[in-house]
This record gives C-alpha cells, sequence and structure tokens, in this order.
C-alpha cells in the first residue's frame, strides 16, 4: 500500500512543476511541449485505479494532512490547462494540429456531458470557462448544429479562442464573449450550461445563474471528488429551493465526472 510520504511526495512533485512550468509561459510555444507531458502525466496519475485505492485506504486523518497541498494543486493544475490550452491555439497558427492526451480525455467525456437532456439544433448552449481552444462549443455546434457561447474572464483566452473558432468553426454557430454571466443576455435563452471543471467559483455561480435563467434550464457541473479533486474542484452542496441534482454521469477513466441539476 502507498504510504502517506510516498503519496504526498509526488503531489509536491506535481506542484512544482506546475509552478516552474507556470512561470516560464511567455505567450508563445517554446515550453509547450513540456507542460503537455506534465499534464498528460497528470492526468493518468488521477485516472489511475491503483492511486485511487491508494487514495481511499488512507485515513481520513492523513488526508486531512494533505488538505493544503490538495487545494493548491487544483489551483496550479487549473492555470496550467489555461496555459496549455494557449500553447494548443498558438500552435494552431502555425498549422500544428496534434492533440495531447488530456484534450483527448476531454473530448471522450463531451459526448455524454448532459446524459439524457439531449442537445439538438435547437438548443442554446452555454460554456462557462470556455479557454483558448474551445473544444466543447465546436464539437457540440458541429455534432448538434446548436447555437453555443463560450464566456472567458482571460481576454487572451478570448482573443486565441475566437481565432480557433474563425479556423475549425465555419458556419457553426458559436459566439465567444469575456464577459459575466449577469452581463449576458444569452443567459436567459440558454436551454443547456455546461461550468468547465477548472472554474474555481462555480458552486457561487450556478446559486447567481437561478436568477438569471429560464425554468427548464439545464446545467452540467464538470467536478471531481475523491483522488479526481487533485485535478478538479470537488461537488458541493446546492440550496435545496434553487437546484435539485437530478443526474450524475460517472466515468472512471476520465478525468471529470459530471453533475446534472435543474431547478427545484
Amino acid at each position: 500500500m502507498i504510504t502517506l510520504v510516498h503519496f504526498q511526495t509526488c503531489l509536491s512533485e506535481f506542484a512544482e512543476k506546475f509552478d516552474k512550468l507556470a512561470s516560464k509561459y511567455d505567450h508563445t510555444i517554446q515550453h509547450s511541449s513540456e507542460l503537455e507531458a506534465v499534464i498528460n502525466d497528470y492526468s493518468r496519475f488521477v485516472t489511475d485505479p491503483e492511486n485511487k485505492a491508494a487514495w481511499e485506504q488512507l485515513e481520513q486523518s492523513e488526508l486531512e494532512e494533505l488538505d493544503s497541498l490538495v487545494w493548491a494543486l487544483r489551483n496550479k493544475s487549473a492555470l496550467c490547462v489555461a496555459i496549455m490550452e494557449k500553447y494548443r491555439a498558438l500552435k494552431l497558427e502555425n498549422g500544428d494540429v496534434q492533440i495531447a492526451d488530456y484534450f483527448k480525455n476531454i473530448e471522450e467525456c463531451i459526448d455524454k456531458e448532459f446524459g439524457s437532456f439531449h442537445v439538438t439544433s435547437d438548443s442554446n448552449v452555454l460554456l462557462v470557462g470556455s479557454g483558448s481552444f474551445p473544444m466543447t462549443p465546436l464539437l457540440i455546434a458541429k455534432r448538434t448544429g446548436a447555437q453555443v457561447v463560450g464566456i472567458d474572464i482571460d481576454e487572451e483566452s478570448i482573443t486565441l479562442g475566437r481565432k480557433v473558432v474563425d479556423t475549425l468553426g465555419t458556419g457553426l454557430k458559436i459566439r465567444l464573449e469575456s464577459t459575466l454571466l449577469e452581463d449576458l443576455d444569452y443567459t436567459r435563452e440558454a436551454t443547456h450550461i455546461i461550468f468547465s471543471s477548472t472554474v474555481a467559483p462555480k458552486y457561487e455561480l450556478l446559486d447567481q445563474l437561478h436568477a438569471l435563467t429560464n425554468a427548464q434550464v439545464v446545467v452540467a457541473m464538470r467536478y471531481g471528488d475523491q483522488l479526481k479533486s487533485l485535478f478538479n474542484y470537488p461537488m458541493r452542496e446546492t440550496d435545496s429551493r434553487k437546484w435539485k441534482l437530478v443526474d450524475t454521469i460517472l466515468r472512471p477513466d476520465d478525468v471529470f465526472d459530471i453533475a446534472l441539476y435543474q431547478k427545484a
């Protein structure tokens, strides 16, 4: 069985690598291969059944000793995923369309994002945290014909994301905006809303969305609990007067799971 010391060493090493590689980002692709290698290793780490078993076998008191490190890793890995998306968008500008293992894993998750709440050509989809390489809007719009709007608070991500859409999404109904949920008229029209797993305040935003959305909206919250919480912000309780959990889509081989909510 893995020991707490060994487990903590692994996490500390990942945290150091994330810090180092995040500091190297200079708006070019110079260090992209290094970061992709670490993100791919981290993706495998959080989906490895042996590591999952080790996490479950560690006493809760021991896991509590790792709380600050786990929280730091969520933030550091989220930042590095955002940077890796920027690298991928910059590579596309240079004609490179290769895809990292992490992105393949994410794309495999998208197909069953809403479970039985299917997206159709009449749907209005909103993605919170669209990033620099908006795979979700591209795949949903291409496969369903739905209108998709992505928002992100990072101006550079929106600029790069629009270039990606111009290159890969010709003719698709996709719009990317650097704005807040409350300032977007489309929020009230949305039939399906997706929260990126790396959006830290997603449950605060979900609470806010109750007053901003229509009665039929379905929200897909990407999250990660237990070992996957190293790479995602975990599920939280919601105000039962506002939102009800109607389904969870557990995907053991993928980096995040999905919780589906509708209005109470």
